[in-house]
């Protein structure tokens, strides 16, 4: 029989390691990610949300389209009659700042590895490990470097929401015409304007279907950060399985879905306008 190879005991002294000198770090992220969702939470429930709804309503209309705003308006209204408007703005309020914070690392980290074969060999198989790994396995090392609440919830869902976001950046600038870039290269343009007047923009439709899969994951969640007291709409439907309670388990659950797919319909029309 082989020896057991103690990979486990390697994780669990490298998380002791971290845990005993990272603290300050790991005290910065705390601080800046309550600052980002308390901020996005306040701003959303501010105001009546009668207001919250007609301020969506314009501000769809103007990025998509009439219908994509009459449809958003009529989910948020349903959220509004259901009585759950606090934990579906905090739960909004989380996949906004999870989705922020993927695409601040994501995307380039996605530029790097459509513009190096080294990058792209060495970071392809990390995104197989996170996206394969359970979610419920991210929520261990959370909680043992940030404690319970939305903090910890965060960080597992930006790790689980962002490599689509990597994937599909690196996928969409690789596909530019070779004729683009070189007729850019033929004006004298340098790689950053080759990157931000050419390569980008051709490559935007692809880049918003990764964010539209971001902002997917990190709604598929919502319920298992509330197992570590994150809060928002996942801990609706936690409750209503703890309790057996089918009202309220699945009208959480229901405004989920209104989120989800008000927001998906937000970025497929901005792929749309984008091509």
């Amino acid at each position: 029989m082989l020896p057991k190879i103690p990979i486990g005991h390697w994780v669990d002294l490298l998380v002791i390691w971290a845990t005993n000198n990272l603290i300050p770090l790991f005290n910065v992220i705390v601080v800046v990610i309550n600052f980002m969702v308390s901020s996005i939470t306040y701003l959303l429930l501010l105001p009546h949300p009668l207001v919250i709804i007609f301020i969506f309503l314009l501000l769809v209309w103007f990025l998509t389209n009439r219908k994509t705003a009459i449809g958003t308006a009529f989910g948020l209204l349903l959220i509004y009659d259901l009585n759950i408007w606090e934990p579906s703005m905090e739960t909004l309020a989380m996949v906004i700042s999870a989705t922020i914070v993927a695409l601040v690392f994501g995307v380039p980290l996605g530029i790097w590895t459509a513009r190096s074969d080294t990058a792209h060999k060495a970071i392809m198989p990390v995104l197989d490990f996170m996206q394969t790994m359970p979610p419920f396995v991210y929520l261990i090392p959370a909680v043992f470097f940030f404690g319970i609440g939305t903090v910890p919830g965060l960080i597992a869902t930006v790790v689980f929401a962002m490599p689509p976001a990597i994937r599909l950046t690196g996928l969409g600038i690789r596909q530019v015409p070779v004729e683009l870039v070189e007729a850019a290269e033929a004006f004298g343009s340098t790689q950053m304007q080759k990157l931000v007047k050419v390569q980008l923009p051709v490559a935007m439709p692809t880049i918003m279907a990764g964010v539209n899969q971001c902002i997917m994951l990190s709604l598929s969640m919502v319920v298992i950060v509330a197992m570590i007291g994150a809060g928002g709409l996942g801990k609706e439907v936690l409750r209503g399985i703890q309790r057996l309670d089918v009202p309220t388990g699945f009208e959480g659950g229901l405004a989920i879905v209104v989120i989800a797919i008000i927001l998906d319909r937000i970025t497929q029309n901005l792929s749309k306008k984008g091509k």
